[in-house]
């Protein structure tokens, strides 16, 4: 297999797009080829079947969704709270809607998942990468709420972020962010009256 970083980043970042704008079906190497606008044939160089590729394009999603280091040191000077919890919330729908193609690539490979057994064990093994990842951050942080707490932000940021990229209407009536700022209050407290 090659080993330029650059053009395999370029070929990743291209089936990430195809995922995002025809589906996992319209995700082919020569399509992969055709959108990281690289000579036919390259990503079989690249990648020995479809399964290798879908397992490194989560990595990428990973990458490019993944906060700026320096952004997410600078968001943590503050002290824990609700109101911190609230702006790391918001700072990961922003990243969503900036990247909205990973969303939706990872979206495309859960719908796959469903049908591929081996797609659902090696997603079930990154999502819950991902999940486990976000609960210890947040109690090593000592960010307020526990670990039920996390979860269940996870869950709803997870359902606020497939309608805002899916059907943004369904929301538009609502403040987002004052939705959040709700979320973040409640799942960090626990005890909060309605």
């Amino acid at each position: 297999m090659r080993q330029n970083p650059a053009r395999r980043t370029a070929l990743l970042d291209g089936a990430i797009e195809v995922l995002a704008g025809e589906g996992s079906r319209g995700l082919t190497l020569r399509a992969v080829d055709t959108r990281a606008e690289v000579p036919k044939g390259t990503a079989s160089n690249y990648f020995a079947n479809r399964a290798e590729l879908l397992a490194q394009v989560m990595t990428r999603i990973q990458e490019r969704l993944t906060p700026e280091e320096s952004q997410l040191a600078d968001t943590m000077n503050d002290q824990p709270s609700a109101e911190l919890v609230a702006t790391l919330l918001k700072q990961l729908l922003g990243r969503m809607r900036a990247d909205r193609s990973s969303w939706l690539a990872l979206m495309e490979l859960r719908l796959e998942a469903t049908r591929r057994p081996e797609l659902n064990a090696e997603l079930t093994r990154f999502f819950t990468a991902q999940l486990d990842g976000n609960i210890n951050f947040h109690l090593d942080a000592g960010l307020p709420g526990d670990r039920t707490g996390v979860i269940l932000m996870y869950l709803a940021m997870t359902g606020l972020i497939v309608d805002d990229l899916t059907v943004p209407g369904l929301l538009a009536p609502h403040s987002v962010d004052k939705l959040i700022d709700e979320l973040a209050r409640r799942a960090t407290d626990p005890h909060t009256d309605s």
